[in-house]
Parts: C-alpha cells; structure tokens; sequence
C-alpha cells in the first residue's frame, strides 16, 4: 500500500492530556488506574478516568451535542497541535477534501442513561426525556462523529466505525482506502469513548472485570480495568523520502468464532498482523515493538500470546500497556497506536506493568520490563468482540 503520513496525532487518557503526559507516565511506569469513584453505583473494581470532564462543559454554540463523551472528544482535539494540523490541511485541501473517520464502542450513551434515568411525563402524560436531553444526536453512534466534524470544519465523509474494541483502529484502514482511491487527500481518525454503566456493569456480567488492577499476561491474572480515553491522528498520503511517521500496513480479520471470545489459537489475529506486514512489504523480524491488545482477561492473552509466536521471532518487543490506561473500548486502537508511535519516534519500548509472572503460554515475545533501542517498525493490535481483529504497522523515516 501506498505510505500515508502522520501528521499530527495525541491522546488523552487516565495518564493526562498529550503526549508529554503519556510520555512521562511511560518513563516513570507510572498507571492511571484508580480504585472505582464513577457513578453513584459503583462496582467494585479499578478505573482508568479523565480527571476534569466534569468541569469542561462544550461552548455554548454547541450545546446540541453537549456529553461527556464529546467534552473528551474537544479535550482530546486541543493537545499538541492537532487543530492547527487540521486546519492546514483543510486550507491546503478544501473541506470536503478532509474526512473525518471516527472509532466508537459506547459513544455517548451514558447521556441516553442519564435520559432514561431522569424520565418526565411528556403532554400528553407518558414519559420521555427530560427537555435537556432531548438532542438526537447525542443519542446515536454517530455522535463523536458529527461533533469532530463540527469541531474541525472538515466537510469531507464523516464515518462512524463502531466494531468494538477494535474501532479506532480499523479507522486508519479505512483512511488509507479513502485516501488511496482518491476519495479525499486527508483524513482526521481517532476514537472516544468514555466510562458509563452499560460499559462497567456489562463487562461485569461476562465476568470479565477484576476487582484489582489488571496484570496482562500475567499467570495470576483474572480480569480487566476499564478506561476512557480520546485520541486523534491526522493522516494523508506520504511524499516520498520525507522524513517522519507514517502508517505503512495494516490487516483486517474476523474469526466468526464466538460473539466474545477468541479464536482460541489466534487464528483471526495471526492473520491481521500477517495482512499488515505484507501490506507493509516487511519481514516479521523487523518490526521492534507491539503494542498488544493485552486485556488481562484469560482467554485474550491466551489466544494473543500464541499468534505472537506463531508470527514473530524471539527477538520482538511486545507489551501491553492496559494496566497504565484501563481497556479504553472503542478508543484503546487510537490510544495504543499513538503509545507504538511515540516509541518508534524515541526507541523507547514500554513493558507491561503491574505484570510479574508470565503466563506459561508466553512466548519470549511479550515483555514485563522496558527497553531502549532505536527501531524502524512498531505495530498495534486491536482485537473486537466477534474475534474483530485490526493489526497497524506503523514506520519511520530519518532525514
């Protein structure tokens, strides 16, 4: 495929709002779980959450799509610069030249429970929504979507990809297609998703949430941590021999397996990061880092630790980094594709923390402890419910 540029890219999680906050949490192996404090009830577990959502209301002028999912989506848009690339690349371009692809899991349904929660008679005496949240598009999939849209003045299409886990990762793909068959010239991609009920309780339910910090691969462990999070990524077609990021490949898989579980050998997984490297023309042995999907339940890591081995060899750097954000859902491929690009831009390699005991499945692969060496390559892997699985090659290209 054809190198598409990075441009710009951030993010904003329980670890702070840019890069230096990511950066620096990283260095210190430093987590942003917290015991539960969201919502007044509160399930027993650890959080990832943004600190200060609460007091960021939208401006006034866009009062319509006012949530706490979109505050995040506005906080996430400000840092490091990724307005001002945005804006660049409309004037250079032209509005409807820019698309804007958005990943989402929840997006702002946690408004649609405070609806749901607050019902008042309507005239003619049968509930509905308070007058206040009678906003339509606060209550769809398409919500952070639209408001991003609103938010950049792109006017290019504006699509909501909403396949689990794995949305904002799969947003680069779609990007690159976009981009590739002449489409648009640019596009703004990214995910939100924030912290609700649905999402805490419903996890609860599979069983799926520890009452503990999560450990991703580690022998002990028994469940995740959920986050919130927002991050955004400006992406257009590379100019050949210029310097900086660039998304150079990326797979796309479905096992069809079981509506939560993995393919129990990775078979899906294997053969996204296979699509990425050949999409990417590299050999496995090149890549120098993977971010994995890494959730610490028991059959994710399981399935996950076995297509690493199968796909890489000994000498990989792989790490989940859930246990510094919490599974941020619909916003975790953003959050960790921005996590592989700033350790492909500094050779620093995060290992996975709170994590002491390997699994016996683990391959020599997956890393407990950080590392610091230059590389040319690093991947994400982010994997749905459904066995919805996107694999991103991420490369470098010195002056």
């Amino acid at each position: 495929m054809p190198a598409m540029a990075i441009r710009a890219f951030t993010a904003t999680s329980a670890l702070g709002r840019g890069l230096d906050a990511h950066r620096a949490a990283l260095r210190a192996r430093r987590g942003g779980l917290r015991p539960n404090d969201f919502g007044t009830a509160r399930l027993e577990c650890w959080i990832g959450r943004v600190d200060g959502l609460e007091d960021s209301p939208l401006p006034a002028s866009w009062w319509k799509w006012e949530c706490r999912n979109n505050r995040l989506a506005w906080l996430a848009l400000q840092q490091d610069g990724l307005l001002t690339a945005t804006q660049a690349a409309v004037a250079k371009y032209g509005a409807e030249r820019v698309a804007v692809v958005i990943g989402t899991s929840t997006s702002s349904i946690g408004a649609t429970e405070d609806a749901y929660a607050h019902l008042v008679p309507d005239s003619d005496g049968t509930p509905a929504f308070p007058p206040e949240l009678r906003r339509a598009i606060v209550h769809t999939v398409h919500s952070p979507g639209d408001f991003v849209q609103a938010a950049t003045g792109a006017r290019g299409p504006c699509i909501t990809v909403a396949t689990a886990c794995s949305s904002s990762a799969k947003v680069f793909a779609q990007a690159a297609r976009l981009i590739e068959a002449g489409v648009v010239d640019a596009a703004i991609v990214g995910g939100v998703d924030t912290l609700c009920g649905s999402v805490l309780f419903g996890f609860n339910s599979l069983q799926l949430v520890s009452k503990n910090p999560c450990r991703p691969f580690d022998a002990t462990r028994d469940g995740l941590s959920l986050g919130e999070a927002g991050g955004f990524a400006l992406v257009e077609r590379a100019v050949d021999g210029e310097p900086g990021l660039q998304l150079r490949g990326y797979g796309e898989s479905s096992d069809a397996h079981h509506m939560s579980a993995p393919h129990p050998e990775g078979l899906g997984a294997q053969l996204a990061m296979r699509q990425a490297l050949a999409r990417g023309g590299i050999d496995a042995a090149d890549v120098g880092y993977l971010n994995l999907h890494g959730t610490a339940t028991p059959a994710n890591d399981r399935a996950e630790s076995l297509a690493v081995k199968a796909v890489f060899p000994d000498t990989l750097h792989a790490s989940s980094t859930k246990a510094y954000t919490g599974h941020t859902l619909g916003a975790a491929g953003i959050v960790e594709s921005v996590i592989a690009l700033l350790a492909l831009e500094s050779g620093e390699l995060p290992g996975t923390l709170g994590s002491t005991s390997p699994d016996a499945v683990c391959g020599p692969q997956i890393r407990f402890d950080d590392a610091t060496h230059p590389i040319d390559y690093a991947m994400n892997n982010s994997f749905g419910f459904g066995g919805n699985n996107c694999s991103l090659l991420f490369g470098r290209v010195d002056a």
